[in-house]
């Protein structure tokens, strides 16, 4: 199976494509070899054979074509228009801008600001740095997760940061992530773009040196 080329992000996009995407191509990929049926072979067996419902969808392929859990409720969702952001990078960053544009919407849309500079931030720490939107948070990545914005309430931010073990000082909150293994173990909670300050890139500093490994 031919390997998925990753050609790196248009800096004129504001957010880079997820690695998952990658994983995504790369599984499409091998869905002839490991199926017997290309990705559009078997959308048009579904569309002829199938049941009308994805719920059903993902029953029939597991029962009557044998498919595994995952393969059978990724393919059904495709069938009925869903998760092309999934396996294209277009698709992908034309999304990720959609959810932003949710999440810093209407009553939110003051907390816009404190999301760029944290960007703006983090892309300074390396040419390493991927900002790659979900539809409920923005990771921050260097080889690993290094940090997140989630708008939490209409007036508050949490920056959340990996930091492992570090005792949690100044405006540092410990999530308690660390004992239940998240990845994120602290946060910085951020009412407006001005909190976003010095104290603040000096712990994303330390979130994206313990990933350099």
């Amino acid at each position: 199976m031919p390997r998925i080329t990753r050609p790196p992000t248009a800096r004129a996009h504001p957010y880079d494509v997820h690695k998952g995407v990658y994983m995504m191509m790369e599984w499409v990929a091998s869905l002839p070899s490991k199926t017997g049926r290309s990705l559009e072979e078997w959308l048009r067996l579904i569309e002829r054979q199938g049941p009308a419902s994805e719920e059903q969808r993902r029953a029939w392929l597991k029962q009557e074509q044998k498919l595994g859990t995952n393969t059978a409720w990724w393919l059904a969702e495709r069938s009925v228009g869903k998760g092309g952001e999934d396996d294209s990078p277009e698709a992908y960053l034309a999304a990720a801008q959609t959810y932003v544009a949710e999440m810093f919407g209407g009553k939110k849309a003051a907390l816009r600001p404190i999301l760029d500079r944290v960007v703006e931030l983090a892309r300074g720490l390396g040419r390493d740095i991927q900002v790659c939107p979900c539809k409920t948070i923005v990771p921050i990545y260097r080889r690993n997760v290094i940090a997140q914005v989630k708008p939490s309430t209409l007036t508050r931010v949490d920056l959340g940061l990996a930091l492992g073990d570090l005792s949690a000082t100044g405006r540092l909150i410990d999530t308690g992530g660390l004992a239940k293994k998240d990845r994120i173990t602290h946060r910085i909670p951020l009412t407006s773009a001005r909190d976003v300050d010095t104290e603040v890139k000096q712990w994303l500093k330390r979130a994206y040196d313990r990933d350099a490994g």
